[in-house]
């Protein structure tokens, strides 16, 4: 059954310009453990369901200690249990790095668990470096996984819909739970399923989405320089469907607030800043502390690294990133902010989120 406009189209609160998410890389700082992290991922979630955040996404990575997002549909499954409203999902899962009937079966059961609620977004990326893509994949022809998407896409959606034509390879194979249990002597099930949606970084992702008339994330939080650009392929592209009858994009965005004039903002933001340096670098590790950050003897390459990266992190104080936010919003045209705080304290986390809801008079309860 195709998704209802209401399950991909969000509503904004307070004073906010348009509906607010989260997006949580389950972040891991020096010293913390990967559990500390995910009973983290739990807190936010539930300040975001209480606050009016519209949806948290789980973005998938690999070989990544800072980052303990590997199995977004596992972390999924253990917030369904401690949540109730808020939508969840993907943010997301790389499709080449998986079957399509794995996800479709990974999907159908959390969307058992939590009906109606649940959002399968989904990326051409490996979410790594090639090495772990092709333990991932077992096969070093990396390229032909992203090139194969959309006929991956389409295999998705047939096990989503359990509508292989007759004749077809698959036609006899049904991912479950999914819809061959309504058509089983007995059967009795639910024909939703979760929406699609595709993300990007560039302009593939924001072609084809607009073609099938799907929702499209931006990952604005990495690569900036290509989201007008992308978004306005995916507007002009766009074709309407059976899911939208208009197109509908969100952006991820980084974006930390804290309590003071912004001088640990800035601080988290820097030790952030410092780990993307050595993930580029190829010596991914935890996310250093910010005493770690400002003992770094930088060079002048990660200087410019750090400028570059910085100047799309919306920090400081929390009235400073609330018109980092409005701005941003006023030049992309988004029609939501997925939030994503980057940050070596769990704690500065979720007080940042507390305060962005404060800030845009968000519901308390």
């Amino acid at each position: 059954m195709p998704a209802t406009p209401d399950e991909i189209r969000g509503a904004s609160h307070g004073t906010a310009p348009t509906p607010l998410s989260v997006l949580d890389l389950v972040t891991v700082g020096a010293g913390r453990t990967a559990t500390q992290a995910l009973r983290t991922s739990v807190d936010i979630a539930r300040l975001a369901e209480r606050r009016g955040f519209h949806r948290y996404w789980v973005a998938e990575h690999h070989s990544m200690p800072g980052v303990a997002s590997s199995s977004p549909a596992v972390i999924l499954a253990h917030l369904a249990a401690h949540t109730d409203r808020i939508r969840l999902g993907s943010g997301g899962v790389m499709l080449p790095n998986h079957a399509p009937l794995v996800i479709a079966e990974q999907f159908g059961t959390l969307e058992a668990l939590a009906p109606g609620r649940v959002d399968l977004g989904l990326g051409r990326a490996p979410g790594t470096d090639g090495a772990t893509a092709a333990a991932l994949r077992r096969s070093d022809r990396l390229n032909e996984g992203a090139d194969d998407f959309p006929q991956q896409l389409a295999e998705l959606t047939r096990f989503l819909d359990d509508d292989f034509p007759d004749g077809h390879p698959y036609a006899r194979i049904h991912a479950v739970p999914g819809p061959v249990q309504a058509t089983s002597p007995g059967g009795v099930q639910d024909p939703h399923r979760p929406p699609l949606w595709l993300l990007g970084s560039s302009g593939f992702s924001a072609r084809l989405a607009g073609v099938l008339g799907l929702p499209f994330a931006f990952a604005h939080h990495f690569s900036a320089q290509n989201t007008i650009p992308a978004l306005d392929l995916y507007r002009e592209s766009f074709q309407p469907s059976e899911v939208l009858d208009k197109p509908y994009a969100l952006i991820g965005v980084s974006a930390l607030a804290t309590d003071d004039d912004g001088t640990e903002a800035r601080r988290q933001v820097m030790a952030a800043a410092l780990n993307m340096v050595r993930l580029r670098t190829g010596r991914p590790g935890l996310v250093p502390t910010p005493e770690e950050a400002e003992a770094h003897q930088f060079n002048e390459m990660e200087r410019d690294f750090i400028r570059t990266w910085n100047a799309n992190v919306i920090h400081g104080t929390v009235d400073e990133v609330r018109s980092g936010l409005d701005d941003l919003h006023k030049r992309t045209g988004a029609d939501e902010l997925m939030l994503t705080a980057n940050a070596h304290s769990g704690d500065v986390r979720l007080r940042s989120y507390e305060l962005i809801a404060d800030a845009y008079g968000l519901p308390t309860a």
